[in-house]
């Protein structure tokens, strides 16, 4: 089952808005630490000093396969299982598999057609929060990309990349 309503405290998902609703009031019964920079909320103690490690880009975990390091011990775990290509997270509907829970969440939404992130100004939904960012896009005329040879802009990469091939491609 799809779980897209994630709570910003602990991670635990859930399949509808009302039960993450429900799971935040035991939050409440709970002392709370925030972060002395962004102010983010952590339900642990001993979150906080692995959570500052994002500001201060410290990574003191390193693969002992690539040398790639990471400022938190889980996301090196999940790295390692692209060397050992474990994949323990399965779909239900169609046996694929995904070495991240995450990257199952989102795949689940193919299955069950859910886009519960909307656009404020004209409401188009997505399965997926970058792709309502980038979307956001076509309302601002946002242009970040930019072309190194010409310094034309573009709104997404693939329309610089193409871009590019007229400054590569050999005139006849």
């Amino acid at each position: 089952m799809e779980k897209p309503y994630v709570c910003g405290l602990c991670n635990q998902a859930f399949s509808q808005v009302q039960n993450l609703r429900t799971h935040l009031q035991t939050h409440r019964k709970k002392k709370l630490y925030a972060c002395s920079i962004c102010k983010k909320i952590l339900t642990q103690r001993n979150h906080v000093k692995p959570h500052l490690r994002t500001h201060t880009k410290e990574k003191p975990f390193a693969c002992d396969v690539c040398h790639k390091a990471f400022s938190q011990k889980w996301n090196l775990k999940t790295h390692l299982r692209t060397h050992s290509k474990e994949k323990p997270f399965a779909c239900d509907v169609c046996d694929k598999t995904f070495s991240q829970k995450s990257s199952l969440i989102i795949h689940l939404r193919t299955h069950s057609k859910e886009k519960p992130f909307a656009c404020d100004i004209c409401n188009k939904t997505f399965s997926q929060q970058p792709n309502l960012k980038t979307h956001l896009r076509t309302h601002t005329k946002e242009k970040p990309f930019a072309c190194d040879f010409c310094s034309k802009t573009f709104s997404y990469p693939a329309a610089l990349k193409t871009h590019l091939m007229t400054h590569t491609i050999e005139k006849e």
